[in-house]
């Protein structure tokens, strides 16, 4: 069981069954092939807490869209925040997710989006400001 690449700790394994992470898999290809994307098995349950907590400390549209760019730069992980193509009534109604990847656990997929709603939720003008980048508002 490998602690770190490289020195970088890495997560700790999943118990099995219990997500579909593919993290051994993308271990296995790592040892094999040196150009393989393994950034995301640097986010250990330590520095996931600490991103949910940064999450929870958003309070602009610009500061959500610097984590979403960072998320992207230091794990490889790409964040989709888009209106339902149904209707908008509350932040349940934006679609959050984290585009699916070899090595992203389950429980991240799931915190990562639930804490973006919560900010959404605290910080409304954020929601407002998703909703008129996909020019759901016209302006109004």
């Amino acid at each position: 069981m490998l602690q770190s690449i490289s020195g970088i700790p890495i997560r700790k394994e999943c118990p099995p069954g219990a997500c579909v992470c593919d993290r051994e898999a993308l271990l296995s290809q790592a040892e094999t092939d040196a150009d393989t994307d393994v950034r995301i098995l640097s986010l250990t349950q330590e520095q996931e807490r600490r991103l949910i907590e940064r999450i929870d400390r958003i309070n602009s549209y610009e500061d959500l869209q610097h984590v979403s760019n960072l998320l992207y730069k230091q794990l490889g992980v790409v964040l989709h925040i888009t209106p339902s193509p149904r209707e908008v009534r509350t932040v349940r109604g934006f679609m959050i997710l984290l585009e699916d990847r070899p090595g992203l656990c389950k429980k991240t997929r799931q915190a990562v989006p639930a804490a973006i709603r919560r900010c959404l939720e605290n910080n409304p003008e954020i929601a407002f400001t998703i909703l008129n980048a996909h020019d759901l508002l016209g302006d109004a």
